[in-house]
C-alpha cells in the first residue's frame, strides 16, 4: 500500500480522471436513459455518472484502502479516515445530456477534513485543471501551464457567472440579482466550467446555493491554490450550507458578501 504522506497524489488524480472517461466518453453524444432521482423535480442520472463513480472508487479502493469516499451516487465509505476522497463523477449531468461539453468529472481530497487537492476533468476537450494548496495547473492536448486568476477593481467590473437561476429559492434569488445587478456581465449554464475559468483568470465572480460536498470541495483548492477564494454567502469558510461565492480578486470579498448577505 502507497505512503500517503509520500504519494504522487497528482499522478493518482490523472489516473483516476483516466478511468472516469474510459466509462462516460461512450455514452456522451449517444442515445441514452435518463433517470430522475428527485421527486417534484428534475435530478438527472445516467449509466455514465455510476459507471464513472464505480471505476474511481474500485482504482481508490485498490490503492489507498485505508481512505474514505464521499460519492454522488453510491454515498459515502469511511469518512471520518484522516484521507477522503469526494467524486462527482458528472458534474452538470443536465449539461451532458443536452451534448454541452460544460460538464466535468470532479475528485477532491481531503486531508484530515480540508479540501487538500482538487482536479476538474472535461474528458471531451481533454482538459484538466488541478489544484494543490500551492499552484493550480491547466493541462489540455497541448501540454500545461499554471494558471492564476486576474484582478478586479470593483463589483461592477466584475462578470458574474452561476449555473441557473432556477438553483435559487425566492430569497436567495434576490439577493443574487442585487449582486447580479451591479456587475458588468452575467452568464448562465456552465456548472463546474465556470469555477475552473475563474481560476483560469476569465471571470470573476461565481455565486450558487444548493450545492452538496461533491459538487463544490473537489473546486476549492483549484481556485484558492490560483489565487481566488471560495467562501459562503456570508463570508465564512463554512461551505456545507450550500451556498457559496467564488471570488478570483480576494479583494471582492466585502462587497460581495455584503451584497448577498443583504447588507449591501
Amino acid at each position: 500500500m502507497p505512503n500517503s504522506a509520500a504519494h504522487d497524489y497528482h499522478a493518482f488524480f490523472d489516473r483516476l480522471a483516466d478511468a472516469a472517461a474510459e466509462a462516460i466518453l461512450p455514452h456522451f453524444r449517444e442515445t441514452i436513459d435518463v433517470e430522475n432521482k428527485k421527486s417534484g423535480g428534475f435530478d438527472p442520472v445516467t449509466a455514465a455518472d455510476r459507471e464513472s463513480e464505480a471505476a474511481m472508487r474500485a482504482l481508490i479502493n485498490a490503492t489507498f484502502p485505508d481512505h474514505g469516499i464521499v460519492g454522488e451516487e453510491y454515498g459515502s465509505e469511511n469518512e471520518t479516515a484522516d484521507h477522503v476522497w469526494v467524486l462527482d463523477p458528472i458534474d452538470g449531468t443536465r449539461s451532458f445530456i443536452s451534448g454541452l461539453p460544460v460538464w466535468g468529472v470532479l475528485i477532491g481530497l481531503l486531508v484530515e477534513g480540508r479540501p487538500r487537492y482538487g482536479m476538474m476533468s472535461q474528458p471531451f476537450t481533454g482538459e484538466r485543471f488541478f489544484g494543490d494548496g500551492r499552484q493550480s495547473r491547466y493541462q489540455d492536448r497541448d501540454g500545461a501551464r499554471l494558471i492564476r486568476t486576474r484582478p478586479c477593481g470593483s463589483v461592477a467590473e466584475a462578470s458574474l457567472f452561476t449555473t441557473s437561476p432556477d438553483m435559487f429559492e425566492a430569497s436567495d434569488l434576490a439577493l443574487f440579482e442585487r449582486l447580479s445587478a451591479r456587475t458588468r456581465l452575467r452568464r448562465f449554464g456552465m456548472d463546474c466550467y465556470a469555477y475552473c475559468m475563474l481560476a483560469a483568470g476569465f471571470i470573476d465572480i461565481v455565486a450558487e446555493t444548493g450545492l452538496s460536498s461533491f459538487d463544490i470541495l473537489p473546486l476549492v483548492p483549484i481556485v484558492e491554490s490560483a489565487g481566488g477564494r471560495i467562501v459562503s454567502w456570508t463570508g465564512d469558510d463554512d461551505l456545507a450550507s450550500g451556498r457559496v461565492v467564488a471570488l478570483g480578486d480576494p479583494a471582492l470579498h466585502d462587497d460581495v458578501v455584503a451584497i448577498l448577505s443583504g447588507r449591501g
